[in-house]
C-alpha cells in the first residue's frame, strides 16, 4: 500500500547564545504543526553558509517563521539605525527573507509568528518601529516568569471580510502581546487583517494576490493552541493552505 507523505513544514530557528553559540525555536512552535497541520518539521538554521534558499525551497511544502527574542536588523528595511541597541540577528534576517522570498516565487505558503510577521513585512518592502518599553505589547522580561510574559494580552480589531475575521467569527479578540518591535509602514500589496484597539498598530496581515498563502500575526497562537480555538485557527488555515499545494 502507497503510503501519503506528509507535508513539509520548515520552522525558522535562531542564533542564541546560552554559553555557546546555538541553534533555537521553542519547542512550542512545533507541537501545534504536528497536531493541527498534520505535517512534519524541518528546523531551519540561521545560519547562511548551511541553508541553499532554492533547494530549501524546493524540499519544503511550507515555512513558519517563528517568533524570536531578537529584532530584525535596521539594515534590512534601510533605517538609520534608531535599533542598533537592541539584539539583533542578521544571520537570521539573511535565511528568513531569501527563503521566504523563494517559497513565495514557487506559490508555497509562507506563515509568520510576532518576529515572522515583522520579517514578512520586510520581504516586502515595509518598515518596522521600536515600540519602546511601552506596556500594551511588551510586559515582563524574558528572564522572568513566562506564564506572566505570554499571559500579558490587549484587544485587537479584526477587519470586516478579513480571513481571521472569516474563520473565527468574532471582530475583536483579545490576544496576548510579547513583542517590542512592530510594523511602521506597510509592506507594499499586503493588506491588514486585525489591529490593535487603543493605538493602531497592524497586527496582522496577508499577501493577497502574490500567488502564494501567506498570512501573519504579531501575536502567539503557538503559546495557546491547545485551549483556544481562534489559536488553532492559525494552524488550521495553515493546515489547509499545505493541502492546497497538495
Amino acid at each position: 500500500m502507497t503510503r501519503t507523505r506528509k507535508p513539509i513544514v520548515g520552522l525558522m530557528c535562531g542564533n542564541e547564545v546560552a554559553g555557546r553559540p546555538i541553534q533555537a525555536v521553542a519547542t512550542r512552535f512545533i507541537e501545534p504543526v504536528v497536531r493541527l497541520c498534520g505535517a512534519s518539521v524541518v528546523m531551519v538554521p540561521a545560519v547562511r553558509d548551511a541553508v541553499d534558499p532554492i533547494a530549501m525551497a524546493d524540499m519544503l511544502d511550507g515555512l513558519l517563521l517563528t517568533g524570536g527574542r531578537s529584532h530584525v536588523e535596521p539594515a534590512q528595511y534601510a533605517d538609520d539605525g534608531h535599533l542598533a541597541r537592541h539584539l539583533c540577528d542578521p544571520e537570521r534576517d539573511s535565511v528568513a527573507l531569501s527563503l521566504a522570498g523563494r517559497m513565495i516565487e514557487r506559490g508555497k505558503p509562507v506563515y509568520g509568528i510576532c518576529r515572522g510577521m515583522q520579517e514578512i513585512n520586510v520581504l516586502f518592502g515595509g518598515t518596522l518601529t521600536c515600540l519602546g518599553g511601552l506596556p500594551r505589547h511588551h510586559r515582563g522580561s524574558w528572564d522572568g516568569d513566562y506564564e506572566a510574559l505570554f499571559g500579558h494580552r490587549h484587544p485587537v480589531e479584526l477587519m470586516a471580510g478579513g480571513v481571521l475575521a472569516g474563520r473565527s467569527g468574532h471582530r475583536r479578540l483579545e490576544v496576548n502581546s510579547v513583542h517590542q518591535q512592530g510594523v511602521d509602514r506597510l509592506g507594499y500589496g499586503l493588506v491588514v487583517e486585525a489591529r490593535d484597539s487603543e493605538d493602531g498598530l497592524i497586527e496582522a496581515f496577508r499577501a493577497p494576490g502574490c500567488g502564494a498563502d501567506v498570512l501573519a500575526v504579531q501575536w502567539h497562537p503557538e503559546w495557546e493552541s491547545a485551549q483556544c480555538h481562534v489559536a488553532r485557527s492559525f494552524f488550521t488555515l495553515l493546515g489547509e493552505s499545505l493541502q492546497g499545494r497538495a
